[in-house]
């Protein structure tokens, strides 16, 4: 092994070490850097000299990788030659990834993005992969791939957000829904969904429910059946007008609170059971015009105290 990277790239004459060692390296100096210490890296692991990432074929790729996993068992990981053999693995490996996403494309993610979701389960896989189980890094990597894709548009393809527990009802609901389908020649009843999944019907109602949630259709959408309705937002929502006086409503509570327990009921025998003035006379046993004069009283109470807030 070179002495050089045994002692931390220190002498003076390696142009690795002098290009690391310059605090503000120029960009020639930076490319000497990168070139000279991956070819020092190289030498340090006892590797052949890699041809471009991009032209190395699948055969190649997985001798390449075998090996890389055996220099990898014997580095420590944070070094610079851990890095280095992590880091290569992760771009001889990345055709698995891009065979992994091709398999999405009809979605409408683009692909750009699952590749890069792809690339993290990868890293995943590298890091846990164990050579000396016998395994093809590739038939160990792919599951863990897919999982990380599948689990992206799991967590992002919904146009609400709802619990994974009823993500993965969905699922077993449109399997179980189209096995039944086949089965009985017509759509399976909830009860005969429940009782193939070994759940409740409730529990079958709420995951219908939540399928709902999936996708979602704009308010602006025209309807495809009768051109002559409008767009779903305009036949939604009216006009309230019992907001007109909801913030005097609100104002009002708490000095009807404070008023006396008779006044109190006056209020709720004129406003609410609608009673005329004689009415509330006789059910409170006095005359039309003593419950004219305590109701004036009353709202004028009221009204000066709404006036005060103001």
């Amino acid at each position: 092994m070179s002495p050089r990277l045994d002692h931390g790239i220190s002498d003076s004459t390696d142009p690795a070490a002098e290009a690391l060692a310059d605090p503000d390296p120029s960009p020639d100096a930076t490319a000497l850097t990168a070139d000279a210490l991956e070819e020092a890296l190289l030498e340090q692991l006892h590797l052949p000299e890699l041809p471009p990432y991009d032209e190395v074929g699948p055969v190649d790729a997985r001798a390449l990788s075998k090996t890389l996993f055996e220099r990898l068992t014997h580095l420590e990981e944070g070094t610079h030659e851990y890095a280095y053999v992590r880091n290569t693995l992760v771009e001889l490996n990345l055709a698995l990834v891009k065979f992994a996403a091709s398999r999405f494309r009809s979605r409408s993610e683009p692909m750009e993005d699952i590749v890069q979701v792809g690339t993290i389960g990868l890293i995943k896989a590298i890091d846990r992969f164990e050579i000396d189980r016998g395994v093809e890094f590739p038939t160990f990597a792919m599951p863990t791939i897919v999982g990380e894709i599948k689990r992206f548009f799991r967590d992002t393809s919904w146009s609400v957000r709802v619990p994974r527990r009823l993500q993965e009802l969905r699922l077993d609901l449109a399997k179980a829904g189209d096995e039944l389908a086949q089965r009985l020649d017509r759509a399976p009843t909830v009860q005969e969904l429940a009782e193939r999944l070994g759940l409740t019907t409730d529990e079958v109602v709420e995951g219908m429910a939540a399928s709902n949630a999936y996708t979602a259709s704009s308010l602006d959408a025209q309807p495809e059946e009768d051109d002559s309705e409008g767009a779903l937002a305009d036949r939604l929502g009216y006009e309230d007008h019992g907001l007109e006086g909801i913030e005097y409503v609100e104002s009002l509570k708490p000095l009807i609170a404070e008023l006396p327990a008779r006044d109190r009921r006056i209020l709720s025998l004129r406003f609410v059971a609608n009673m005329t003035q004689s009415e509330i006379g006789d059910e409170l046993g006095v005359s039309q015009m003593h419950v004219s004069r305590l109701l004036s009283r009353t709202l004028g109470k009221l009204r000066k105290g709404l006036t005060l807030e103001e």
